[in-house]
């Protein structure tokens, strides 16, 4: 059973009492009426249509449940992973395109496999690397970033995607007059009842109720217009060349497709003749990489187009006695025309025809059925290109998971083993991917009422997961008139508990180097957003700087005897010190980046002892030494040596003499100058001074009985 245990976790659940089913139960449904919309929104989040969020919320849930190690840890889309996806995706592909789609179930392969590789080997602690502080600063800067990028939405207009998010946060101040009345109404809305019924009834399901109520009423009121349009029917003719462009690059986007794929069937036809085609290999590689390259520039241009476009507002004039429509752009349309009383704008342009946005956003059409299981589109440049970002993803999400999950093992009392919920994570992430997820991880939300609804096993997952599946099968026409405004408000809804500048705080007062590392990795955030990766690597990176720094100079204390008996430091406590033998005490790893500071200590104590012919390091403080620790020991032992001072240790741990046997030091040192403590030293040291004005009774640091 232990075997099976080790390969199958979810086998110690059983056997179910009657009375653990029917708790799972209620705390599936209750999880799965915050998962579903809450899924949905951070679908939104990562770039992705809504539906996405089923998907991820569908298998990675039940997966991650049964091969972890928490019986309450509740998997699924999350804030912060689902922003992480969008800003690793968003400079390789059109944001909800198919290539950008692709590219996320991509992300959510390597992100798994990252995360079981580190678990079957066992490389939890990796996850170490990642400092709290580092973290805390992060997802401070993130919860920011995360609420902002949800403006748009509340407000109604269009957000750029460049490469300053505060650039695209300007702009999207600057259409705050543009704002969309009713889903601006939508947003406030919910997030009032949200809000409200957290505070007054925290028992309902918020979130559901604010999202069943205005998709209600978004239906009732007819929330949603769409349109179409021609680009000729565009009156401005620098909109009209910018769209007429978009449609001719579309079409060259297409044909150098076409080609590369001619090619491509041509190379491997070439490949199957043997060598005597290798120079018509080698050209027609060539040509293929300079397709890809003017692939790459002319798709780089449509986005550009792409987010031009649906910054302009339109006012559509119908055409009469059978000429076509007008598009004037907002506020330009002549005296005496008529509009249909809408403001349009693009939201895409396909072979010259437009389809046009003039209401709200919902959510649409969701394909109803589960997801199609395939493999992952695979290609060598989207493994390299998001490698750095699956290793962030992986190891962010990881620590959001365990995290979660250890803070309900100390309600719990169970044991997380940290390496099998690494395993859990990554297979779930894994199966995902087969299954069109983006990347997933421990929500704490969710989590916490998983736990608060009386969960026990993890079968509350299963359950949760299967109601997922119910609502893809049956209840997507549902959800069709959902607003998108709705859904952003659920996001800011969910972010708001991430914001804790007091954990910034704390993390000053634990220690400077701490509160540096915290405020520096959310300033980089914020700047580097939204390529937040590089945030997080610049926090990551000064923290083991800052550890470095600290530790290349730790405490040194010149020894005196206090009035209770005990060597404490000299200097602060104002004790007397003996000029014929002086005791030291460093406290610190002697290692590579330290050995000159703790020379010159020595050497230093050697000049303000001059009468000192024994010089005792307590080393209790030294808990690991390396190749230039010995090293230095050595150096230090013949130097003193060769002037008469006797280099003296007490206290040395076991790894520290073994280091010291391996390499002969202690050989060196002599098995004469090593003691198990202080006083033992003390004592033997003082039986050896043969100057004949010390008085060893006399001296300030022998311990007075």
């Amino acid at each position: 059973m232990r075997t099976f245990n080790t390969f199958l976790p979810f086998l110690r659940w059983f056997p179910l009492s009657s009375s653990c089913i029917k708790a799972d139960l209620l705390a599936g449904i209750t999880v799965a009426l915050v998962l579903i919309p809450q899924s949905m929104a951070y679908a939104q989040l990562a770039g992705l249509p809504a539906y996405y969020g089923l998907y991820a919320a569908f298998l990675p849930g039940m997966i991650a449940a049964m091969w972890g190690s928490s019986s309450q840890l509740a998997t699924g889309p999350v804030a912060v992973v689902s922003l992480l996806t969008a800003s690793a995706l968003a400079p390789l592909a059109a944001t909800g395109s198919d290539q950008f789609v692709a590219l996320a179930i991509l992300l959510a392969l390597l992100v798994g496999l990252v995360q079981l590789t580190l678990g079957l080997f066992k490389l939890g602690v990796v996850v170490n690397f990642l400092s709290h502080p580092v973290i805390v600063g992060f997802t401070n800067a993130a919860a920011i970033i995360i609420g902002l990028s949800q403006l748009n939405k509340i407000f109604g207009v269009s957000m750029g995607r460049s490469e300053h998010f505060i650039q695209d946060i300007w702009g999207v101040l600057q259409q705050v007059g543009d704002t969309h009345l009713p889903t601006l109404a939508m947003g406030v809305s919910a997030l009032a009842m949200m809000w409200l019924m957290k505070k007054y009834v925290p028992k309902l399901p918020g979130v559901l109720v604010a999202v069943t109520i205005t998709t209600v009423v978004s239906w009732a009121i007819g929330f949603e217009q769409n349109g179409s349009g021609k680009v000729d029917q565009i009156v401005d003719n620098e909109v009209r060349t910018i769209a007429q462009e978009q449609v001719a690059t579309e079409a060259r986007i297409g044909d150098i497709n076409g080609r590369i794929s001619a090619k491509a069937l041509e190379l491997k036809s070439l490949q199957k003749g043997g060598h005597d085609a290798n120079p018509q290999i080698l050209a027609l590689k060539y040509e293929i990489d300079l397709l890809k390259l003017e692939l790459k520039d002319a798709e780089e241009e449509n986005r550009k187009r792409n987010r031009a476009l649906r910054k302009f507002h339109f006012e559509r004039v119908p055409g009469l006695d059978g000429q076509a429509d007008k598009l004037y752009l907002a506020g330009q349309v002549p005296a005496g025309e008529k509009t249909d009383g809408h403001k349009w704008r693009i939201k895409k342009i396909g072979k010259g025809e437009l389809k046009l946005v003039g209401g709200g956003e919902v959510v649409g059409s969701i394909p109803s059925g589960l997801p199609k299981l395939d493999l992952p589109k695979l290609s060598w440049d989207g493994i390299v290109s998001l490698l750095s970002s699956a290793l962030i993803i992986s190891l962010v999400g990881f620590m959001e998971a365990i995290s979660i999950a250890k803070a309900m093992a100390a309600k719990t009392k169970q044991r997380i083993d940290p390496n099998q919920e690494l395993v859990g994570q990554g297979i779930a992430n894994i199966v995902g991917s087969f299954s069109q997820a983006f990347p997933v991880s421990g929500s704490f939300s969710r989590s916490a009422v998983n736990l608060n609804s009386g969960a026990k096993t993890g079968m509350s997952s299963v359950f949760a997961g299967l109601i997922v599946l119910v609502t893809l099968l049956f209840l997507t026409p549902l959800l069709y008139h959902l607003p998108q405004a709705v859904l952003a408000a659920v996001i800011m809804m969910a972010v708001v508990g991430l914001v804790n500048f007091k954990a910034v705080s704390h993390a000053w007062r634990a220690h400077k180097h701490d509160g540096i590392a915290a405020v520096v990795t959310f300033v980089a955030t914020l700047a580097f957003a939204p390529h937040l990766d590089n945030g997080i690597m610049v926090g990551a990176g000064l923290a083991v700087v800052l550890y470095l720094l600290r530790t290349m100079k730790p405490r040194v204390a010149i020894l005196g005897r206090y009035a209770d008996g005990t060597l404490r430091d000299a200097t602060v406590h104002n004790l007397p010190t003996s000029e014929y033998v002086a005791a030291m005490r460093f406290d610190g790893q002697l290692y590579f980046a330290n050995v000159s500071y703790f020379e010159d200590a020595i050497l230093e104590i050697v000049a303000k002892f001059p009468k000192a012919k024994f010089i005792l390091v307590a080393g209790d403080g030294i808990n690991q030494i390396d190749a230039s620790g010995e090293e230095i020991i050595h150096h230090l032992v013949q130097r003193l040596r060769d002037n008469g001072v006797t280099l003296v240790f007490s206290g040395l741990k076991k790894q520290v003499l073994d280091v010291m046997r391996h390499t002969g030091v202690l050989e060196l040192i002599g098995e004469a100058n090593i003691f198990a403590n202080e006083e033992m030293a003390l004592e033997s040291i003082f039986t050896r001074i043969d100057d004949p004005d010390f008085d060893a009774a006399a001296c300030p640091l022998r311990k007075v009985a």
